[in-house]
């Protein structure tokens, strides 16, 4: 038999002294693995066209209008269905993106190395909140605003980084935690210390000072602004812990509106999937849940690396956003803490005596305390174009976790 102890251990360790740092942007066609001029990577397990979402065919249909292989929306999902164009999860291209979660290979993408164990992933960059492609919303406006970020605010950004050296991912979370931020859907802390080490070297490389002045705007108006590095850099996290034998650790959660799926490190790549749920949210006016969206999008790997949902008790304002009050979030974290292997060393509590998040979820502890993980996030309309129609709190579906433990317990002998 194998030593899961040991194992899972050695998984944790190997998520907790990742350290990822952005280091500059390119082509996703130039860079990618896997990568080529016909296909799209979106959010979540695979998924057909036909059982896609309707943010994600949005997204799809965006990106194919973006990539100028389409004219008008009816030619892009006459395309999209004529099986010319390629699907495939982001998570098997080493890639995370938020919501949707749709990159296509035009699209500038954050490198993210984990300098620990030379891991490198990627991740889009962040349109900021609302009507965005993430969300599903493929109209000019929309469309306009990724020219802008394909022509102006990437390149201005890549050249920075070059030139400051990269930006240390992992010290400003860790930093932000401590600041009312939980890591994934309050980056408010960390967008702004974000921005805040890049603009010197925006206003030293940038062009022009109307292009400096744009992009600084931009960066310190989005909240979000950090979130895609801050997913590509929790991707390079529990990558490095991928692939030990003998671990029951979850090394990746993802959604796409449809399935939610999860992968664990010593089952290999093998998804594991239960239909996705539906958020309980506080919607947008106008909006109420059946409007809604099940459960999409990448960005469930920060809980998968121990922040998020995870450290909520490290903001309690967040609650008033997707629906509670302060001591709902602090339970939040200390329920994660009954189904985690490990406390993390960089990322600390201030609320709970700086402990360390809660780290590593383990399929054995999950099934057997009848507690799945909680991830805070937004919500997307179910309908393509629409966009963002609210935000709150979701609890991942048992059946993954369930399905997993049964595939272990076939490989290792323990049936």
């Amino acid at each position: 038999m194998v030593d899961i102890e040991k194992a899972n251990a050695l998984a944790v360790e190997k998520f907790m002294e990742a350290r990822p740092v952005a280091i500059t942007l390119a082509k996703a066609l130039e860079i990618v693995p896997g990568m080529h001029e016909n296909m799209l990577l979106h959010a979540g397990p695979p998924v057909t066209f036909e059982r896609m979402s309707g943010p994600t065919k949005g997204a799809m249909i965006g990106a194919l209008l973006f990539e100028g292989k389409a004219k008008n929306p009816e030619e892009a999902e006459k395309l999209l269905k004529s099986g010319k164009i390629e699907f495939s999860p982001c998570h098997e291209h080493m890639c995370a993106a938020p919501m949707a979660g749709v990159i296509s290979p035009s699209q500038l993408v954050y490198v993210i190395e984990n300098q620990t164990h030379g891991i490198k992933c990627y991740s889009n960059l962040n349109e900021g909140r609302g009507k965005v492609l993430r969300m599903g919303a493929y109209s000019e406006d929309v469309l306009e605003k990724l020219r802008w970020m394909e022509a102006v605010l990437g390149p201005t950004i890549k050249t920075a980084l070059e030139a400051m050296g990269g930006i240390d991912v992992r010290a400003i979370l860790a930093k932000a935690l401590h600041s009312g931020d939980d890591g994934h859907n309050r980056l408010d802390t960390a967008s702004l210390l974000w921005t805040t080490q890049l603009a010197p070297y925006i206003a030293k490389t940038a062009k022009n000072t109307e292009t400096a002045f744009e992009v600084t705007k931009f960066l310190g108006e989005n909240a979000l602004s950090i979130l895609n590095p801050v997913m590509a850099g929790c991707k390079t996290m529990t990558a490095a812990g991928h692939n030990i034998e003998g671990s029951t650790i979850v090394t990746i959660m993802s959604r796409n509106g449809t399935d939610w799926g999860i992968k664990v490190s010593g089952l290999g790549d093998k998804w594991f999937t239960a239909p996705s749920p539906v958020v309980k949210a506080l919607y947008f006016p106008g909006f109420t849940e059946k409007d809604a969206c099940p459960d999409i999008g990448d960005s469930v790997i920060t809980e998968t690396a121990g922040i998020g949902g995870f450290a909520m008790a490290t903001a309690p304002a967040l609650v008033t956003f997707v629906g509670g009050e302060p001591r709902d979030a602090i339970n939040t974290t200390l329920d994660m803490y009954e189904i985690t292997e490990g406390e993390h060393k960089q990322f600390t509590i201030p609320f709970l005596d700086f402990r360390g998040t809660p780290t590593g979820v383990d399929i054995r502890k999950v099934v057997e305390k009848q507690i799945t993980p909680r991830v805070n996030t937004g919500v997307a309309h179910k309908d393509p174009g629409v966009g963002q129609v609210g935000a709150g709190v979701v609890s991942a579906p048992m059946k993954c976790f369930e399905d997993a433990l049964i595939a272990f317990a076939d490989k290792y002998g323990y049936n």
